[in-house]
């Protein structure tokens, strides 16, 4: 009955999880799309340009947020519900403060963070206006980020899938009015996406009038070595988004000294599906994270470990059924981005999904692994996870593979990282099971 109820749970958190994880990365398709169609391949390079800028927001908020609600969950099961208020307020009082340096450097420097991202002269007014005004929603973001996590963890994953579903479909369809109606270009695009999770935002606030809800908004003196601990948890999730935007921000620069903007453009389709493919791992291990830190918490050891399994075999299941998929429709794939029939992006885009996409039986794994210790207060083999995944490992294999097998190098940088990690990740799992 344990075995069976411990299974349900699992499939009632990562199935919500993975609809919302899915929601969130079909609105960032919807925008690629709508903008390849609006503004052609040059709005859809300046869009993969400004990703990193995106990828660093979020990274802050899943740090704050992610962090903050493991050991919110550790100290609810716990009974230390005297200090969840003080740790959630000081969460916010963080997010406020990344908030304003976003915002600055939104409206003070977008342009030159544009010139950094690579974008020349024909994009860079493109890229400039998408960071500027990403950069200003950086509040709605971060708080988004946080009370997904927290409304999760506090036992309610229904209202995170309906705020992430919520959001995305706002988008989706804001995305197109802004640009096709009402002509707002990439702009508009930007100001969709900007606007997302202020609705999210509006739809989780709910919680707060549920009786079941175990944190309020409360004016505290935050308990700073709380907040340090927090943090410290999250930093894995921190490092992984950062690292995304680092590996985009490489791989642009090597892509575009050998294939120039189409091979940028071709790229922002690879990495466009990417963020669905690896949105659904992420919710998988988001949806693990609650189970596990629950019973950590109560010393449930064995319990931990069959969460874990589930979530594995989850992810090698979902990769047995995308990979087949990617590989046979990859044409496909590349057609729907490519509105003008462009031959030459094609022709990068299509060996480029087959080659990249192979990787996922590995990215599955690492992420679930990340997670997995962040949840029980590990954070050392998390944070490893995620910095090898990105910058120690990838962005130096895709300027050494790239020299040496050029375009096609830089396609295998992913799959060939992922699975020496893997090889680590096992090697930390047998650590910590053992003792």
């Amino acid at each position: 009955m344990e075995k069976h109820s411990c299974l349900g749970n699992f499939a009632r958190y990562a199935l919500q999880n993975v609809l919302g994880m899915l929601g969130i990365s079909f609105y960032i398709l919807a925008d690629t799309v709508f903008v390849s169609h609006g503004t052609g391949a040059d709005g859809l390079t300046a869009l993969n340009l400004a990703i990193p800028v995106y990828s660093f927001i979020h990274g802050t908020g899943m740090m704050l947020g992610m962090g903050g609600a493991t050991r919110y969950s550790v100290l609810k099961v716990q009974g230390a519900d005297h200090r969840t208020d003080c740790l959630f307020a000081g969460v916010l009082y963080a997010a406020g403060f990344f908030a304003l340096i976003y915002m600055a450097a939104g409206a003070l420097c977008s342009a030159r963070i544009a010139g950094l991202m690579g974008a020349d002269s024909q994009v860079i007014e493109l890229t400039d206006i998408y960071i500027q005004t990403v950069l200003i929603f950086a509040p709605a973001f971060l708080l988004n980020d946080i009370l997904l996590c927290f409304v999760r963890n506090d036992g309610n994953p229904g209202l995170s899938m309906a705020a992430m579903l919520g959001g995305s479909l706002f988008n989706v369809v804001f995305d197109y009015i802004f640009i096709f109606p009402w002509k707002l270009g990439i702009f508009g695009a930007a100001l969709a996406t900007g606007l997302s999770p202020v609705v999210s935002v509006l739809i989780l606030s709910g919680h707060f009038f549920g009786k079941n809800c175990g944190f309020r908004l409360r004016l505290l003196r935050p308990n700073m070595s709380e907040l340090f601990s927090a943090a410290l948890l999250g930093t894995s999730s921190f490092i992984t988004e950062i690292s995304s935007g680092a590996v985009i921000m490489a791989f642009n620069t090597v892509i575009l000294k050998i294939q120039g903007n189409m091979g940028v453009a071709a790229y922002g389709v690879i990495a466009n599906l990417s963020l669905v493919t690896t949105s659904i791992y992420t919710g998988i291990a988001q949806g693990m994270q609650p189970l596990v830190s629950r019973a950590y918490g109560k010393n449930q050891t064995e319990t931990a470990k069959q969460v874990l399994r589930y979530a594995l075999t989850a992810s090698f299941a979902v990769s047995c059924v995308l990979y087949p998929t990617i590989f046979r429709f990859s044409s496909v794939i590349a057609s729907v981005f490519n509105s003008e029939g462009n031959a030459a992006l094609d022709r990068i885009a299509v060996p480029g999904l087959r080659l990249y996409f192979w990787g996922i039986f590995f990215t599955g794994f690492n992420i679930i692994t990340a997670l997995f210790f962040t949840s029980v207060e590990r954070a050392a083999p998390a944070q490893a996870i995620s910095l090898l995944r990105g910058l120690a490992l990838l962005i130096p294999g895709a300027f050494l593979l790239s020299a040496l097998w050029g375009i096609t190098g830089v396609w295998l940088a992913v799959p060939l990282t992922e699975a020496a990690v893997s090889a680590l990740g096992m090697f930390f799992f047998i650590s910590f099971f053992r003792k």
